[in-house]
């Protein structure tokens, strides 16, 4: 009965239950970064490029392509053919650049409204700045 005491009381705390929020909160925040590079980044990025290029089928067929398999990323997957998706990886890459620039933006707005709502420091102690003062004399 104590090993499900700790767990609820494991379960329960303020750090645990704030890390699901931000995974629940992070894997929707995925999908929407996702959404934004499949959706509008990379059909401007391929347009730009000289073309509707579709990075997701950019590849290189390592192996032999059976009979009757058509040449497009996903047939070539379905059938276990090896390939080398290039173009996958330049999505993925610019994903989680998006996400990481993203983020930082986000992080840098909160830490702006924290610093204005952090209360003024209190004042230096009279007698501390006596102190540094004799201190600075000395040093001359």
């Amino acid at each position: 009965m104590s090993v499900l005491k700790e767990f609820r009381d494991f379960a329960v705390k303020g750090n645990v239950i704030d890390l699901a929020v931000g995974v629940i909160i992070g894997g929707a925040f995925g999908k929407i970064v996702d959404s934004l590079v499949n959706d509008i980044v990379m059909p401007v990025i391929s347009t730009l490029l000289g073309g509707h290029i579709d990075f997701t089928n950019l590849f290189l067929v390592l192996g032999t392509i059976p009979d009757g398999v058509p040449r497009t990323f996903d047939a070539l997957k379905k059938a276990g053919v090896p390939i080398f998706a290039y173009g996958n990886f330049i999505t993925i890459s610019i994903n989680f650049i998006l996400l990481a620039f993203v983020i930082f933006q986000m992080v840098k707005v909160v830490n702006r409204v924290r610093s204005m709502d952090a209360p003024p420091a209190p004042p230096t102690p009279e007698d501390i700045v006596l102190l540094r003062e004799i201190r600075d004399s000395l040093k001359k």
